[in-house]
C-alpha cells in the first residue's frame, strides 16, 4: 500500500506595513458604519446628529481596538484570522 506524502506549507507572513493599512481601514470602515447606523436615532432622542454619530462610531472602534489589543496581549503578535475575529463583531462577512 503505497502512502500518499502531504505538503504542509507555513502560514504566509505579511507585511506589517500592509497589516497596519488593513487595520486602520477597517476601523475607519468601523466608525463609519458604526457611525451612520445612529444617524437619525439621535434627533429621535434629543442628542445632536453630529454627536450621536461620533459617539456611535467611537464605540464601534472601541470594541474592535479592544478586541485586538486583548489578541496582541496573548502572544506578542497579530495574526489575519485574529484580525479578522476582531472584526466579526462589526463585519458580518470577515473570514
Amino acid at each position: 500500500m503505497a502512502t500518499k506524502k502531504i505538503a504542509v506549507e507555513a502560514p504566509k507572513k505579511e507585511n506589517s506595513q500592509k497589516a497596519l493599512t488593513n487595520i486602520l481601514m477597517r476601523i475607519l470602515a468601523v466608525f463609519a458604519a458604526s457611525g451612520l447606523s445612529v444617524l437619525g436615532a439621535g434627533a429621535v432622542v434629543g442628542i445632536d446628529t453630529v454627536q450621536a454619530v461620533f459617539l456611535a462610531g467611537l464605540l464601534g472602534v472601541a470594541s474592535v481596538i479592544e478586541r485586538l489589543a486583548r489578541a496582541f496581549l496573548d502572544d506578542g503578535k497579530l495574526s489575519l484570522a485574529e484580525i479578522n475575529d476582531a472584526f466579526k463583531s462589526v463585519d458580518k462577512k470577515a473570514n
